[in-house]
């Protein structure tokens, strides 16, 4: 019954997830184009939203664990910094299968929000500079605006400089 109210909706587990919390936030969906290099990029200029301000969803195997890296899509994550955050030794990007296959997700379209199996998350601490952020809300062509410290609460997200220029 869940499943079949959400898709009615038009929800994604994100969504879902952040109006079972009662959390504020806005939708915003732009089309897609399936050759755009790069989703975030793609979804900032879309929106009109300074680059800074969008931040992308990335998995990262840290010492044989997944682990969640939100970090703008204007710069890129520093790996070792994600595996200090964390108390790690060492971190690489993990594969794009078992990322898909974790958390529910399509590449691209990787929430932080509603995952299948909440996986560890590290928030770029850049994101407390801005009342609000756009990340993923669970499908290409859509984001979730909230507020960054909400993101974090409803993560369990870590506060880290993890992302770079």
């Amino acid at each position: 019954m869940a499943k079949k109210a959400r898709k009615q909706q038009g929800g994604t587990p994100a969504t879902v997830a952040l109006t079972a919390a009662g959390t504020a936030f806005t939708v915003h969906a732009y089309e897609h184009d399936p050759a755009s290099p790069s989703y975030g990029e793609e979804a900032a200029q879309a929106l009109g939203v300074a680059p800074e301000r969008v931040f992308k969803t990335l998995v990262a195997d840290v010492d044989g664990e997944l682990t969640v890296a939100v970090v703008p899509v204007a710069g890129q994550l520093d790996l070792k910094a994600l595996a200090t955050a964390v108390g790690g030794k060492r971190a690489s990007m993990a594969d794009p299968a078992a990322a898909e296959r974790t958390t529910g997700y399509v590449r691209g379209g990787i929430s932080p929000l509603g995952q299948r199996k909440r996986l560890r998350t590290v928030l770029d601490a850049s994101a407390s500079a801005h009342p609000t952020i756009c990340v993923s809300a669970g499908r290409r062509g859509l984001e979730v605006e909230l507020s960054p410290s909400d993101l974090a609460s409803l993560t369990n997200a870590v506060l880290a400089p993890i992302g770079r220029v």
